[in-house]
C-alpha cells in the first residue's frame, strides 16, 4: 500500500516544454498540407473526405474498447490460476497449522461446470492420509480437478504422523476407482480407501452427529445402530459383564475407552463393553471421539424405552396391546414362561427348558435389541417378539403363550419386528427353529419376501432379505398364525 502524497508524480517544466513543442510541429504540419491540397481542383473534396474517415476510425476506435474492456476474463484450465486459487485458500488452514475437524468446500463457478456436466456422474467417499505439510492438500485438489472431480465435502483426522484427509467426491461415471486411486497416490496421498457412497453421505459431520444423539436419546436400543452409521460398515458386540448362567465374564473397558487402530472398546453404560471392529480401514481420533460422546450420552440418560402401544382386535372380539418391552417386564415374561408347555419353550430356546428364564434378562435389554409385548386388557403378558443385533447380522424370535397360539398374534408380531428391520438399516433377517415349528415357517412366508433356507441336523434357519418397502402389518384375521 502507497499513500496518496506518494503515489503523486513530480511536476517538471520540461514536460510542458515538449507538450508545446509537439502541438506547434502538429499546426504547422496541418497548415503546409492543407496549404497543398487546397490550392488544387479537388483539395476541399480531399480536405473532407480525410475528416470523415479520421472521425470514422475515432469512433470505430471507441466502440471496439468499450466492448471489450467488459469482456469476461478467460477461464483458467483444469490446473490454471482459478484452480490454484481455489486450492491454496483451502490449504491456507493447514499452512498456518490450524487443525480444522470439519470443512466445506464451495467450487468456483468455473469448476463447477466443468465437473458437473452432462455425463453421468456417481459420488464416492475417499479417504486418504497426507503429510502435514503446506501444499499437501493443494496438491491433492488439483489432481482431483484434472479429472473434473467435484470436492463436495471434506473432513481432517490429524495424527501424529500425518493427517487423514476424508473426501466426498462427485465425479465422472467413466472415472474407475482404481485410476483416482493412483492418481491420489501420486499427488501425496498413502493408504487411499474409495468406496461407493449415496446422497445421504451429503449430510455434514455436525447434522448427522445431532441426528445419532437425537436417535440415542429416544431410545437406549439405538446406540449400535447409531455406532454403525456414525463408523459405516463395521462389526458391534455387546458383551455383558456377567454371563447367562450369572458368571463374570471379565468383559469391560476403561472409563476412557481403548482405540487400537481397527478395534476400539467402549464402556457400555448398562454393564459390560461394547467392541466395535473395522479391519479393512483403521478408526481416527475423531471419530474414537465421537463414538464415546454418543456412550457418554447413553449412560447420562439411563434406561429409556419408546411407551408407544398399538391395540389390535382378534376375530373372536379380544382386543390385545402390543407395545415395546424391557428389563421391567422380566417378571411378567417369567410367568408366562410358567404357563407356556415344555414343547413352546423347546421350540424357542432350542435348549434345556430349565434354562429358559436364564435369557430373558438378555432378550428384555434394550442394548442386544427391541422387543415387542403383547399383552391382554387384564395386562397379562401373552407373547414376545425379539429383534435381536448379532454382529453384522440381524435375528428375529417369537414366543407366543400355548392359549394364544393359532390367532394371528406371532404374524403380527413378527411384520412389526421386520418394520423395525428395515427401519434400521437392515439388510437381512434370519430366525433360527426347528423344521415341524410349522407356524413360524408360515409367518415367514406370510412376510412375501425372498426367503433363503438352510437346514443342519434338524435346526432349520430361515432367512429372509429385506427390501426398500417396509412390510404391511396385515390385521390378524388375515394372517398365518403361530
Amino acid at each position: 500500500m502507497t499513500s496518496a502524497k506518494s503515489s503523486r508524480r513530480p511536476h517538471h517544466w520540461r514536460h510542458d516544454l515538449i507538450e508545446l513543442a509537439a502541438l506547434f510541429t502538429a499546426v504547422a504540419v496541418a497548415d503546409a498540407i492543407a496549404n497543398l491540397i487546397g490550392h488544387q481542383p479537388d483539395g476541399p473534396y480531399l480536405l473532407i473526405a480525410s475528416a470523415v474517415a479520421l472521425a470514422a476510425t475515432a469512433a470505430f476506435h471507441t466502440w471496439w474498447a468499450r466492448r471489450h474492456s467488459h469482456a469476461p476474463p478467460p477461464a483458467a484450465g483444469p490446473g490454471g490460476a482459478d484452480a490454484s486459487r481455489s486450492v491454496d485458500v483451502r490449504a491456507a488452514a493447514r499452512g498456518t497449522g490450524t487443525t480444522t475437524a470439519d470443512t466445506a468446500l464451495v467450487a468456483t463457478p468455473a469448476a463447477a461446470g466443468r465437473a458437473l456436466s452432462h455425463e453421468d456422474t456417481v459420488l464416492w467417499r475417499m479417504r486418504t492420509t497426507v503429510r502435514d505439510t503446506p501444499g499437501s492438500l493443494a496438491s491433492l485438489c488439483i489432481a482431483l480437478a484434472r479429472h473434473r472431480v467435484d470436492i463436495l465435502t471434506l473432513q481432517t483426522h490429524p495424527l501424529a504422523e500425518g493427517t487423514v484427509d476424508e473426501f466426498l467426491l462427485r465425479a465422472p461415471a467413466a472415472l474407475q476407482a482404481q485410476q483416482l486411486s493412483r492418481e491420489i497416490s501420486a499427488a501425496g496421498g498413502s493408504s487411499t480407501w474409495i468406496e461407493r457412497a449415496d446422497a445421504h453421505d451429503l449430510v455434514d459431520a455436525p447434522t448427522r452427529m445431532l441426528g445419532l444423539a437425537t436417535r440415542t436419546a429416544l431410545d437406549a436400543a439405538e446406540l449400535p445402530l447409531a455406532l454403525r452409521q456414525l463408523l459405516g460398515r463395521c462389526t458391534i458386540h455387546s458383551l455383558p459383564a456377567v454371563s447367562i448362567t450369572g458368571r463374570a465374564t471379565g468383559e469391560t473397558a476403561p472409563v476412557e475407552g481403548v482405540l487400537e487402530e481397527t478395534v476400539m472398546r467402549l464402556r457400555d453404560p448398562s454393564g459390560g463393553a461394547i467392541t466395535v471392529e473395522r479391519p479393512y480401514l483403521p478408526f481416527t481420533p475423531t471419530e474414537f471421539a465421537r463414538a464415546r460422546a454418543l456412550v457418554e450420552l447413553d449412560a447420562r440418560l439411563g434406561p429409556r424405552v419408546p411407551r408407544s402401544e398399538h391395540v389390535l382386535t382378534l376375530p373372536e372380539g379380544n382386543e390385545i396391546t402390543v407395545r415395546r418391552a424391557d428389563q421391567s417386564d422380566l417378571a411378567a415374561a417369567r410367568a408366562m414362561h410358567d404357563r407356556c408347555s415344555e414343547r413352546t419353550l423347546r421350540l424357542r430356546y432350542h435348549g434345556p427348558v430349565r434354562d429358559a428364564d436364564r435369557y430373558l434378562e438378555h432378550l428384555l435389554s434394550p442394548r442386544f435389541g427391541r422387543t415387542l409385548a403383547v399383552q391382554t386388557t387384564s395386562g397379562r403378558l401373552v407373547a414376545l417378539g425379539h429383534l435381536l443385533w448379532d454382529g453384522d447380522e440381524t435375528e428375529v424370535a417369537l414366543l407366543v403363550e400355548d392359549d394364544w397360539q393359532r390367532r394371528g398374534i406371532g404374524s403380527e408380531l413378527l411384520s412389526r419386528l421386520v418394520t423395525l428391520a428395515i427401519e434400521a438399516g437392515c439388510e437381512s433377517v434370519y430366525a433360527v427353529t426347528q423344521a415341524s415349528n410349522t407356524g413360524m415357517v408360515a409367518a415367514m412366508r406370510a412376510l412375501a419376501l425372498p426367503l433363503d433356507y438352510q437346514i443342519e441336523e434338524g435346526t432349520l434357519v430361515i432367512t429372509a432379505r429385506l427390501e426398500a418397502t417396509p412390510v404391511r402389518s396385515l390385521p390378524p384375521y388375515e394372517q398365518a398364525g403361530h
